[in-house]
């Protein structure tokens, strides 16, 4: 074998390493090349923005049941409902509507034609609290010159200029009507009385008091509602009030889950109405707070 023959077999064993380098390289960068957009469309993925529905409280359907629709199907009217919402917000930005509960003690200011001042001011107990929407309404009583006067408001009525919450507590039953039967003194209230605040965050207090009834007959046959706030009800029973009574009580109604389905607003729906006022009842809270702050804040005297 001549000289040139060895040169040619050694180009030819060097192009063949060459080669073999370059398709060993080729296949690791085309593998990290399609790896590459993967990553980032896995970076991209995870820097999207989260989009979090506000954590609505729990207590909102305690605090602002009027927000929540009516349960009974046919009176429903998802746009009439929705425009409401918008109007009880406008107003609740023009006055302070204060939390409150049956059992608590109010005063509320409101315009009065007939009045010398052109307004009137009543304080009372709320014995009641009922519907929904604008048509939400709430009963003060009080006793005035021995005489039980009670006065009907629609909370969302433009002619209350001030509402203000004297004793913020609840009561054991979710209606008080049985202090028109009760005696005067659970029903009787300063007209001047201060208002009691509570501390920050502090629960709302239960105020487990037992009122005495008067002697029968009453406005009502109480003995059929089983009542927790009553303390006498049976020295007033006869065996024919106790036998009637037995006769229209119905124990399986606590177990029947359709009629308490029926009865009220499940919690998914609860959940989204409050969520889309959830922005502006919180600023109004705040604003509710800083308020609250400043009547209570007491400017200290120089000494002389």
């Amino acid at each position: 074998m001549n000289i040139n023959g060895v040169i040619l077999t050694n180009r030819l064993l060097q192009r063949c390493a060459v080669k073999q380098i370059v398709t060993f390289s080729t296949k690791p960068t085309q593998q990290a090349a399609a790896a590459v957009p993967q990553q980032q469309q896995q970076q991209h993925e995870v820097a999207a923005p989260v989009v979090r529905k506000p954590i609505v409280p729990a207590h909102y359907r305690f605090v602002y049941p009027e927000f929540l629709p009516d349960p009974k199907i046919e009176w429903r009217n998802a746009v009439r409902e929705k425009l409401e919402r918008l109007d009880m917000l406008d107003r609740r930005r023009q006055i302070d509507l204060p939390e409150f509960y049956v059992g608590s003690i109010l005063a509320v200011t409101s315009a009065d034609p007939h009045a010398a001042g052109k307004t009137s001011r009543f304080v009372g107990i709320c014995i009641h609290r009922e519907r929904c929407g604008l048509r939400a309404r709430f009963i003060l009583r009080n006793v005035i010159d021995h005489q039980g006067i009670e006065v009907a408001y629609e909370l969302y009525d433009p002619t209350i200029q001030k509402m203000e919450v004297l004793r913020l507590e609840k009561r054991l039953d979710d209606s008080l009507f049985y202090l028109r039967d009760a005696l005067p003194e659970y029903s009787t209230f300063d007209e001047n009385m201060e208002a009691e605040h509570l501390e920050e965050g502090a629960l709302v207090p239960v105020n487990d008091i037992k009122v005495v009834l008067r002697p029968r007959p009453w406005l009502e046959r109480w003995e059929r509602q089983n009542l927790l706030g009553v303390a006498n009800m049976d020295q007033y029973l006869k065996d024919k009030h106790r036998k009637s009574a037995e006769k229209v009580q119905k124990p399986w109604e606590k177990y029947d889950l359709m009629k308490q389905y029926r009865a009220t607003i499940p919690e998914e729906e609860q959940k989204e109405i409050f969520a889309e006022m959830h922005t502006e009842l919180h600023s109004l809270e705040l604003q509710r707070k800083r308020n609250k702050r400043k009547r209570s804040f007491v400017k200290p005297k120089h000494l002389a």
